[in-house]
């Protein structure tokens, strides 16, 4: 049990301490060193989400507060199905999609094509990661930001299908259709502005 009058300092925790752990000491004790120390593990990471989809620091910054008052008020909700990280994402990137649903007023931005899926032919990894760097982001910033978000989840932050899924609250089988379709539209559009290559 924890001492009231000296409280657990974030120095004693372990650092190798699982988030998991840390989690449930958080919720036992609610002593704020615990959460201070998923706070320092995660909010570079979900800055970095932020800024790659939000494109503005000062949302960016906005958004990282308000994604952690979202991870505190829902830490009890977290059932370990999940990595502690993948869960994680799944609200900050349903809260940076929901505020750019906001901001432009226009869900249909977000709405997928669902037209000529069957023509489409798969797309090689190869093609995405031995890409030039500055092509790449060029790219990524001109395809829908759904799109952009699966790509980074399963190339940059090498999530599997399943994690994918969870994030999206989609099944696996639709996840890789998702994927395809959105190297499909990551190649249509390099193609479009690179027809050299």
């Amino acid at each position: 049990m924890i001492n009231i009058l000296f409280p657990l300092l974030t120095q004693d925790i372990p650092k190798t301490m699982s988030d998991e752990d840390v989690v449930k000491e958080y919720l036992k004790t609610q002593n704020v060193a615990y959460f201070d120390v998923l706070y320092k593990r995660y909010s570079g990471k979900i800055f970095g989400k932020c800024i790659s989809l939000l494109k503005d620091e000062e949302y960016a910054e906005d958004s990282v507060q308000e994604i952690f008052m979202k991870i505190l008020l829902n830490l009890s909700k977290f059932s370990g199905k999940s990595r502690f990280s993948t869960w994680i994402y799944s609200i900050t990137y349903n809260y940076c999609i929901d505020r750019i649903r906001r901001k432009k007023k226009d869900p249909s931005i977000l709405v997928e094509d669902l037209t000529n899926h069957d023509k489409e032919t798969d797309v090689d990894d190869t093609f995405l990661m031995e890409m030039e760097v500055g092509r790449l982001k060029v790219v990524l910033e001109e395809i829908p930001v759904k799109d952009k978000s699966i790509l980074l989840m399963k190339y940059q932050d090498e999530m599997s299908i399943k994690e994918i899924g969870f994030t999206l609250d989609k099944s696996e089988s639709a996840i890789k259709m998702k994927i395809k379709r959105a190297k499909q539209k990551f190649k249509n559009i390099y193609y479009a502005k690179y027809k050299e290559a």
